[in-house]
């Protein structure tokens, strides 16, 4: 009966997964499934975590983020969690030899958000990877399942991924970080505002970041490769979007992809991987 509670607790993790982003939603959707549970469960680790940082203000979030973290690890240590998030994120963990290390750096980097609101060069970096690149790299090691040589041969490239979507978020979401949040994420937004040339700065560093990727997507294995892409034109399509956009517009609103565009571009990549056209 416990494979019954541990299959339950994938569920939920799919559940919260499906519910806070179609898009990642969609991507997950084109991995093998036989990764498919292992992905949602680190989603849903990550999702909740983020969730005390962001959301619960009325609450005690730096208890609540100490409490999650302290039940985590109660988790890994007696293999068993009643948090069905916890369970499943355990599961994974030693499943697929999850570095501690990588979770220790997204938790520092969750900490971060509950009492800095702006960033050096070197902070910021620090911070993009616990909060993204780390979260690529735990894919990552269910992607390569166990093939260390691949996994520390695809690094580099799922690091690049990881900034480059963070940091479409970070633009994504400037209306949320600095009006509602008072956080700055774009240390060349700290004295000056979004204007055209700013703007271009950053999506021309944005995109260095998306090239390199690119490359690294290609030597992914083939169960997980048209996922990624699936989200890496994602990303770069909202990137785009954004690069049209008017800055006073980005600062008033959140931008988006319609998810007519969400199919359209779930069918390129799939059509594309399947004939070598990436």
């Amino acid at each position: 009966m416990k494979d019954l509670y541990e299959d339950v607790t994938y569920k939920v993790s799919k559940l919260v997964t499906n519910s806070y982003s179609t898009s990642f939603s969609l991507g997950v959707w084109l991995l093998h499934h036989s990764i498919r549970r292992a992905i949602y469960s680190i989603y849903g680790f990550v999702r909740f975590a983020d969730e005390i940082v962001d959301t619960f203000h009325e609450n005690n979030k730096e208890k609540l983020l100490n409490e999650f973290e302290a039940n985590y690890y109660k988790a890994y240590d007696e293999g068993i969690s009643l948090n069905p998030i916890l369970n499943a994120f355990q599961l994974t963990v030693k499943k697929y030899n999850i570095d501690d290390d990588l979770i220790q750096a997204f938790l520092k980097s969750m900490r971060w958000d509950l009492h800095k609101n702006d960033y050096n060069e070197r902070e910021i970096k620090e911070y993009i990877y616990g909060s993204a690149d780390v979260v690529g790299l735990m894919c990552l090691k269910v992607f390569v399942d166990g093939d260390e040589a691949k996994y520390k041969e695809l690094k580099p490239y799922a690091v690049r991924l990881g900034s480059a979507f963070q940091k479409v978020n970070f633009l994504r979401d400037l209306n949320a970080d600095v009006n509602q949040l008072h956080r700055t994420y774009f240390p060349i937004l700290k004295h000056a505002p979004l204007n055209r040339e700013n703007l271009s700065f950053i999506i021309d560093d944005i995109s260095k970041d998306f090239n390199v990727a690119r490359k690294g997507i290609l030597m992914l294995p083939e169960s997980s490769r048209t996922g990624v892409y699936t989200a890496y034109l994602y990303y770069l399509s909202l990137l785009r979007k954004i690069k049209r956009t008017a800055p006073k517009k980005i600062m008033q609103s959140r931008i988006r992809i319609s998810n007519l565009h969400k199919m359209v571009l779930l069918n390129q990549a799939y059509f594309s991987v399947k004939a070598n056209l990436v």
